[in-house]
């Protein structure tokens, strides 16, 4: 019989008042115990309406089984067997507006913690060394990937599994893309990540760092070399602006360049590490996504006293998971809403403040949120040493730039058939937020296996 219990079985977490002083991982995991109990839960549908809800197709229930079978190795070899990233996407996914948002016993209660459940099954596997043995043909072909994130690692995997020889080539010195530059330590180990992509390597892919494509190598080139097809998984590294009075002061970061500076440079492990980021002891981060989140707590970690998300809307309409948003909270993160930046103020160069006006919400605008609207006589100032700016990206233009015929929308992202990937290049395939700008590691996963699937159809239409 199934575990009628209706709320999800509680991760273990590290205490709040602990974990905004360090680095370390926030959810520590399902134990054994706890996983069973929780995969007790899953109701096993027929039709899955779960397995609908993700990205990359996972069979969910298939894997829960195992769990509940004990066959901790068999559910992993179940995810991987569509995920090739599965112990990140149990950590980083937005389950609750994916898989487990189609989960029935979510209709009486909460729905089964499908991303904890997949985390344990991954975590299991990792720890103990099991490697889910694929024989694999090759095929004869070649394929180029341009970046090593979530996009290109799951077209390079899929296309790995095809008999394909893949070739990534990433701009950085560390393969990774954001998972390792863009989402913190205490959200996702970095030694974790780079367990995953040695598994796609395995795969047979070849990962070649420090080379700009656009720069060091062209489009034209990378088919001179023999590569039948391409794709462009490039990512969104262009930061966005306010373009307010007092941007170029010292102090002011775009959250690219902060959680960079934090990540991939291990700003967080200084004076291990060589580069250290200097917050001062009060912080405003400006925006309300996952990203505004992972500033504000970094900020916190990094010795902050005071960290301020300012947000122009309401709590309701923050695109941030509500878990990041009840973390941030927990650890003493203060949420100044219905407040719109203005102006960054300082003195000598530096930052000293960072002048707001208070909004309130009027009809709804084209993405369907309530337009916020200045109130006036509010202007006040935050007295803050940094500045972080964390309300998006763009994808990077150099590829757009140096790549004739290669449309993109206004916006700058490479428009392609959803389908399939397809550019407006005979064999350049592109995916993730290369072409739709910053979204989440899953829907760049997603789109990095729908080009896979693309590119095998092309390159054996031209048999």
């Amino acid at each position: 019989m199934p575990n009628m219990q209706s709320e999800k079985t509680p991760m273990p977490e590290q205490e709040p008042s602990v974990r905004s002083g360090n680095f370390l991982e926030v959810a520590k995991g399902y134990t054994e115990e706890l996983a069973l109990n929780e995969a007790g839960r899953c109701l096993n549908c027929k039709h899955m309406p779960c397995v609908s809800g993700c990205p990359v197709n996972v069979r969910i229930p298939e894997f829960i089984a195992k769990i509940a079978q004990k066959d901790y190795s068999g559910a992993a070899a179940v995810i991987k067997s569509t995920n090739s990233l599965p112990a990140i996407c149990g950590r980083v996914c937005p389950q609750e507006s994916q898989c487990e948002s189609k989960c029935v016993r979510g209709i009486k209660g909460e729905p089964v913690a499908i991303g904890r459940l997949e985390r344990f099954a991954a975590d299991y596997a990792m720890e103990r060394g099991i490697k889910t043995e694929e024989k694999i043909e090759k095929n004869g072909h070649r394929v180029a990937i341009v970046g090593s994130g979530p996009a290109g690692l799951t077209c390079a995997g899929d296309l790995a599994r095809m008999g394909y020889g893949v070739h990534i080539f990433e701009a950085l010195h560390t393969p990774g893309g954001v998972l390792m530059y863009g989402i913190p330590e205490f959200r996702l180990p970095k030694g974790l990540v780079k367990q995953e992509i040695a598994a796609v390597a395995d795969l047979g892919v070849t990962i070649e760092t420090d080379v700009v494509v656009g720069r060091a190598l062209s489009m034209d080139e990378l088919f001179e070399d023999g590569f039948e097809a391409v794709f462009i998984g490039s990512g969104a590294g262009l930061p966005s602006f306010m373009h307010m009075p007092g941007e170029n002061l010292n102090g002011v970061y775009s959250a690219n360049e902060f959680l960079t500076r934090i990540n991939l440079m291990k700003a967080y492990d200084y004076p291990r590490a060589d580069t250290p980021v200097t917050v001062g002891e009060s912080v405003a981060v400006v925006g309300g996504g996952n990203v505004a989140m992972d500033a504000a707590r970094c900020a916190k970690r990094l010795g902050a006293k005071d960290v301020t998300v300012v947000y122009r809307r309401s709590e309701a309409e923050m695109p941030a998971r509500a878990e990041e948003v009840h973390h941030a909270k927990e650890e003493g993160i203060v949420f100044s809403m219905l407040t719109n930046p203005v102006e960054v103020i300082g003195e000598e160069g530096w930052v000293t403040g960072l002048k707001c006006v208070k909004m309130e919400l009027g009809e709804p605008d084209a993405s369907g949120r309530r337009r916020p609207v200045e109130i006036a006589g509010s202007e006040h100032v935050l007295n803050v040493q940094t500045v972080v700016i964390a309300i998006g990206n763009m994808p990077n233009p150099l590829l757009r730039s140096t790549t004739p015929n290669l449309e993109t929308n206004k916006r700058g992202g490479i428009v392609t058939d959803e389908e399939t990937g397809a550019t407006s290049i005979p064999g350049v395939f592109a995916g993730g937020d290369a072409v739709t700008g910053a979204a989440t590691v899953i829907l760049a996963m997603g789109a990095g296996k729908r080009a896979a699937k693309g590119i095998d159809e092309y390159i054996r239409g031209k048999k």
